[in-house]
């Protein structure tokens, strides 16, 4: 059986494995990437799947998060060939009777804009975007850091003032929906607010949806909506060209079977075809929770908590995306929509609701909420001249079957919420790919039922909750093993922080940074795991 010894092995080359594995090197560790498909990127993926000349992003598309992340931008992809491309306009909600909420490039257009529908509103917004000035920093740190960030809390509360850190954890828990409505007496800053709240699988009336409304909306006045030139397997790219220029082996189109213990330690990994990759510093797995702990250890005997709560692990909603290459620009009712590169439809404030709670019950949206991707509005290179290469994704309860007429039916639904804002979209259509939530997972296995954020973003399972009570880190009870996917902290979204603060672990589990507070705290919460059997 072939045997190589390395200082680390990282499982799974999309984006977390791929930061994992940069850190790593910089660090002067030798590191092998192993990833099952073909291609590194994970979900940072494209392809022309519709008609040739037409790059379609094959999961996600647009990286605010990415843009954002300090994380990623102190890799300096721009070296290794990445170029981030912008639509004119961020973002547009679309409705059915031909206006449109507009979220413009430029924070004073956005703010006029509702200024004109509803006087005040523009105020209010520019409100909204002061408060995100004034804490952006300490609060990206806090995001993508591991728990507890105590240190970036520490600058924001001092930033704040006491009275106003109040007001700041009031929005944190506030439902997107409720936080449109006190801020807002017109309807456009409520649609933007709980739009993007929707990106995640929390519904509009739930505590802390207002958070993730408030987060994207900044975002988006903050670094837009970018898209990598050329498509988005382009940011995986460079992540690859960055860490092979700093010695990473990647391999791909090879599984690991398992991950290797002795004493309770990770060895290292199994690959499918039996050869055995020892790690003498740490094995980081940029997996799902369940996929690390049922399946690559599935002969390690683990904490019956932990098992107990990998029972109560809750996936994300499912999602049905399409893809279409169209031989003009969308033809949408609503000017304000042709320039946007991501553009909600299909439902209104109440809409959003109704949505929300068929997925609740497990049943059918009749009227499906839609993220629609001008792509080649972004990013001219993405088709040919006059043409548009598009896509729409929007969620479906979680474990139901979405194959045959159940698909196409919904498809349908999909087209229609589109045609009603667009008359005539049917007809520019020169071809159409549709991926289930099936298809997602197979090509891709961490898109378990076609959930693209590993997992819940509920407050159930954040925080401390993620992914199991009592944990917030990557540490696991395998010593040497760290899980770097998003089933960790802080959780789905094209960040890099999950892949780095499991490098950040087990650097300090070998003495290469400081931090022994925090590994402290790590190994406290694991032991309370195992006095528990």
């Amino acid at each position: 059986m072939p045997v190589s010894t390395v200082d680390a092995v990282v499982i799974g080359a999309g984006p977390n494995g791929l930061v994992a594995a940069n850190a790593l090197a910089d660090a002067g560790w030798d590191v092998v990437l192993v990833e099952g498909n073909d291609e590194v990127g994970g979900a940072v993926r494209s392809a022309e799947v519709t008609a040739p000349g037409f790059v379609t992003d094959l999961f996600s598309a647009f990286y605010p998060l990415a843009a954002a992340s300090p994380i990623i931008r102190d890799l300096h992809l721009e070296e290794h060939g990445l170029v981030w491309r912008r639509a004119p306009h961020v973002l547009a909600h679309a409705l059915d009777d031909g206006s449109a909420a507009l979220l413009c490039s430029r924070v004073e257009d956005t703010a006029a804009g509702l200024d004109a529908e509803s006087p005040g509103d523009g105020e209010a917004w520019l409100e909204l975007v002061r408060g995100w000035d004034r804490i952006r920093d300490p609060l990206l740190d806090a995001l993508f850091t591991p728990f507890p960030p105590v240190a970036s809390a520490t600058r924001m509360v001092r930033r704040l003032g006491a009275a106003d850190t109040l007001d700041f954890a009031r929005l944190a828990v506030t439902p997107a929906r409720r936080l449109g409505q006190e801020r807002f007496s017109g309807q456009g800053a409520g649609l933007l607010l709980t739009g993007n709240a929707m990106h995640t699988d929390v519904a509009p009336d739930a505590a802390g949806s207002g958070m993730f409304g408030w987060l994207l909306c900044m975002l988006c006045q903050d670094v837009g909506f970018p898209v990598p030139e050329g498509g988005a397997g382009e940011l995986a790219q460079a992540l690859r060209r960055r860490a092979e220029s700093r010695g990473v082996k990647v391999l791909t189109g090879i599984r690991v079977a398992a991950v290797t213990t002795s004493g309770a330690r990770a060895t290292g990994v199994r690959l499918a075809d039996g050869t055995i990759l020892r790690a003498t510093r740490g094995v980081l797995a940029d997996v799902p929770a369940t996929t690390l702990y049922r399946d690559l250890l599935a002969d390690q005997p683990l904490p019956a908590r932990l098992r107990r709560d990998l029972d109560r692990f809750q996936w994300d909603n499912g999602t049905i995306k399409v893809n279409w290459a169209l031989d003009q620009p969308v033809p949408w009712t609503a000017e304000a929509a042709r320039g946007a590169g991501t553009v909600h439809l299909g439902v209104d404030q109440d809409g959003f609701v109704d949505f929300a709670a068929d997925l609740s019950v497990g049943r059918t949206p009749e009227r499906p909420f839609l993220l629609f991707g001008q792509m080649t509005t972004s990013d001219p290179t993405r088709s040919p001249d006059g043409t548009e290469s598009a896509w729409a994704y929007t969620h479906v309860p979680h474990g139901t079957d979405w194959s045959g007429d159940r698909l196409a039916d919904h498809v349908h639904r999909m087209e229609d919420a589109i045609e009603r804002v667009a008359p005539g979209f049917r007809d520019s259509q020169v071809a159409r790919h549709v991926q289930s939530p099936g298809d997602l997972e197979s090509e891709n296995p961490s898109l378990v039922g076609g959930a693209i954020n590993a997992g819940t973003s509920g407050l159930h399972q954040q925080l401390v909750f993620r992914p199991t009570p009592g944990l917030g880190r990557p540490e696991t009870p395998v010593s040497g093993l760290y899980l770097a996917g998003a089933s960790a902290h802080p959780g789905g979204g094209v960040h890099g922080a999950c892949g780095w603060n499991a490098a950040r672990a087990v650097l300090g589990a070998n003495g290469r940074m400081t931090g022994g507070a925090r590994r402290l705290l790590a190994r406290t919460a694991w032991d309370r795991l195992l006095r528990s059997e």
